[in-house]
């Protein structure tokens, strides 16, 4: 199998809305478009700059896991390539907005006039007392605890402060709202964060982030009454220029005879969505986690790894990674080479769009297996060098959007399920 350079996951990807269609229980469509990648040296410090975000953010999911009171909300965002960007309307009347969409985090927060410090946006800023749906969240209601990181203000309503692992921050106050995509659904009364002091890394294009997380505050959680507890997502590999999509509610059942599902594990802090992990295979040779250990959870305990869509890069346990490695070391003919920055432990020369011959990889989950995309397996991270993305992690094993792509991922919070179709993303309607 030739495992092709591919870099696509590393550029941005937007959420333009089509609402496909719209059923009693919720059911809508969103259209995910590639931002065209750079070229040439901005390029490869696109990559570099996405691989460091990804261990920058697993630090910051660790340090979340393991505080047993939670502060604030850890988790890495940037304005650099590899993000997904969802555009919704907010307000009455509406005002569109793109926030990035994470499944690492739960409250929906954009940037609000007046702003005390606010980063540059293309967008138009909201400004709350323009709209008839805006409402102030009580400090003592529910959906200020909900909001996690909230306290009370001088006037007894609810705020906000969030920090991010990039030293990115936002405040302001907890609020509802009126949100819609494509103005053909409508929700009334969803929490978000209405933030007056933001600044950090983020870029012109975003206003601020979609929380997707599995917490009381994400829009996955409140919406669950009209969607279901159910969303979806299929992420391109080939053509740039055909979208990606997400869906929520009867949009996003993932159903067909080549459907694989794995338990979502319950375990705290909720946002998270964890998942078993068993082992890996190249080829025939399947390298299993020993049953003492299993990264930062014992192998015995379910729930040992995350799968998220805001980490480009895949991390597993040492034993793992480690029998891996030596299986492609000993089946892929190539010149070897050391990463000039020390990140990737297997590398291999390659040169004018060469791939790389490598025996298939698959993921085995409780009661899934997942073949690995050739494409996703290696990436291009220097000219001429191409990396195994799979890192060894002493701590925290994640489930990267890269190895999920041309797989169709629905999420099912009511059955406590995640499910996998094997599909060429670029044709799914």
């Amino acid at each position: 199998m030739a495992v092709l350079i591919h870099s696509l996951l590393l550029t941005s990807i937007y959420f333009t809305l089509s609402c496909s269609a719209t059923s009693n229980n919720g059911g809508f469509t969103i259209d995910l478009l590639h931002r065209d990648p750079p070229s040439g040296e901005a390029r490869f410090r696109s990559i570099r700059s996405a691989i460091d975000r990804s261990f920058s953010r697993k630090s910051s999911l660790l340090s979340k896991i393991s505080n047993t009171k939670i502060d604030s909300v850890d988790a890495t965002v940037t304005g650099a390539g590899g993000e997904y960007l969802m555009k919704f309307l907010i307000g009455t009347p509406p005002v569109e907005q793109l926030g990035i969409a994470d499944t690492g985090s739960d409250l929906l927060w954009t940037q609000c006039l007046p702003c005390r410090q606010c980063y540059k946006q293309n967008s138009p800023l909201f400004n709350p007392s323009k709209s008839r749906s805006y409402r102030p969240v009580s400090c003592d209601s529910k959906e200020c605890q909900d909001a996690g990181t909230s306290f009370c203000n001088e006037g007894n309503s609810c705020s906000y402060q969030v920090s991010y692992g990039d030293r990115s921050h936002t405040a302001g106050d907890v609020a509802t709202e009126t949100l819609s995509f494509g103005g053909k659904i409508a929700f009334p009364k969803v929490v978000f964060g209405c933030g007056h002091d933001n600044d950090g890394t983020f870029s012109e294009a975003e206003s601020g982030i979609v929380g997707l997380g599995g917490g009381s505050a994400s829009i996955v959680k409140q919406l669950r009454s009209t969607t279901g507890g159910r969303f979806s997502y299929c992420l391109t590999l080939l053509n740039a220029n055909v979208s990606s999509k997400i869906s929520f509610g009867s949009n996003a059942v993932v159903a067909g005879p080549d459907v694989v599902s794995t338990p979502l594990v319950k375990k705290s802090p909720d946002t998270y969505y964890y998942l078993t992990l068993e082992g890996i295979s190249v080829g025939e040779k399947r390298t299993d986690l020993a049953s003492s250990k299993a990264g930062f959870r014992p192998a015995a305990e379910e729930g040992n790894i995350i799968i998220d869509s805001g980490t480009t890069l895949t991390f597993v346990p040492l034993e793992i990674y480690q029998g891996v490695e030596a299986a492609l070391d000993e089946a892929i003919t190539g010149v070897k080479v050391t990463d000039p920055q020390g990140t990737f432990g297997l590398c291999y020369r390659v040169s004018g769009g060469q791939g790389i011959e490598s025996p298939p990889v698959t993921v085995h989950f409780k009661g899934a297996d997942l073949v690995v995309e050739a494409v996703s397996l290696f990436l291009e991270v220097e000219d001429g060098i191409s990396c195994l993305t799979l890192v060894a992690s002493l701590d925290l094993p994640i489930y990267g959007n890269l190895f999920q792509m041309n797989y169709h991922t629905g999420y099912d919070l009511v059955k406590g399920q995640v499910s996998f179709q094997n599909t060429d993303c670029a044709t799914l309607e």
